[in-house]
């Protein structure tokens, strides 16, 4: 790091450790304040995201603006909550598991594990869960989107890696997911993002034809992984662990290619199924539909 970088990363330290000292109430009332600030500053973002509730939730416009409205806030809350992560976690009095029979299988499963996850809900307090889910040397990895800036990513992998999960750049994360399914880790990704046409496989989104990632899908077959869809969805003042049935790549039939087309459809699926039942906690203002296919 340079000098300028090393004199910002411990500026972000001190302000994260005085945010901190807010705790859970503070955060939500700050990420509240900071969500509904952009909802007035940003009204490009409002309008993709009342025009995406609306097409793709057929909601009237005024309930599509109270829902992206909420969305909004719900964003502000999950980029803050990333400063409570060394304060969440399995243990954690706020969490509620929605499924324990399904808990029970995950925490004692021996297979490589593709954790399916998506910009919903509590998005960064996920990365705490997942990094006590299985003790080392077993491998809990993240897959993220690297920070240009040197100083926040350093600040921000420092606050994601608190509980033991390790993060890896998604541009470099193949050979390490490898690695790390290959021991039976846990590897989870962001699946709702739009991708470039070249990693994409297309497919049904919300009603609409998307440009899926099919990173995840390729690893987790060629690793034979469990897929597992997860999320955590904020109940009030708590947290509630959800997750859905899980695919065995093993049992895929077809081609290579018809089984990371499945795997990929399945997640996309599973992902949907967590929005619909909780529109307000997704990232609506995302443009997730602009990548379009060639014949499209």
């Amino acid at each position: 790091m340079t000098r300028s970088e090393q004199f910002r990363l411990a500026l972000l330290k001190v302000v994260g450790r005085g945010l901190r000292l807010l705790g859970f109430p503070g955060i939500a009332l700050l990420g509240n304040g900071v969500g509904h600030l952009i909802w007035y500053l940003v009204p490009s973002r409002r309008r993709l995201a009342v025009n995406n509730i609306m097409r793709h939730l057929g909601m009237q416009k005024k309930e599509a603006e109270r829902t992206a409205h909420a969305s909004f806030c719900h964003t502000g809350r999950s980029f803050l909550e990333i400063l409570l992560t060394g304060k969440f976690g399995m243990r954690s009095p706020r969490l509620r598991i929605e499924s324990p029979e399904l808990m029970e299988r995950l925490r004692s499963c021996e297979r490589p594990i593709v954790a399916a996850t998506a910009h919903f809900g509590s998005w960064e307090l996920l990365a705490s869960m997942l990094g006590q889910l299985y003790e080392a040397p077993r491998p809990r990895m993240v897959v993220v989107r690297r920070y240009h800036d040197e100083a926040v990513q350093a600040f921000i992998a420092s606050c994601r890696e608190a509980t033991g999960a390790d993060m890896v750049g998604h541009r470099n994360a193949a050979m390490s997911v490898i690695r790390a399914l290959h021991r039976k880790g846990i590897v989870a990704f962001l699946v709702d993002h739009n991708t470039s046409p070249a990693e994409a496989e297309f497919l049904p989104f919300l009603d609409e034809v998307a440009a899926v990632n099919m990173g995840p899908a390729l690893l987790a077959v060629r690793a034979k992984a469990l897929i597992w869809p997860v999320a955590l969805v904020r109940d009030g003042k708590n947290y509630v662990f959800r997750m859905q049935e899980p695919m065995d790549t093993a049992l895929l039939e077809g081609s290579r290619d018809e089984q990371v087309k499945t795997a990929a459809a399945f997640y996309t699926q599973a992902i949907e199924n967590f929005i619909r039942k909780n529109p307000e906690q997704w990232f609506w203002m995302h443009n997730r539909w602009k990548t379009k296919h060639k014949e499209a």
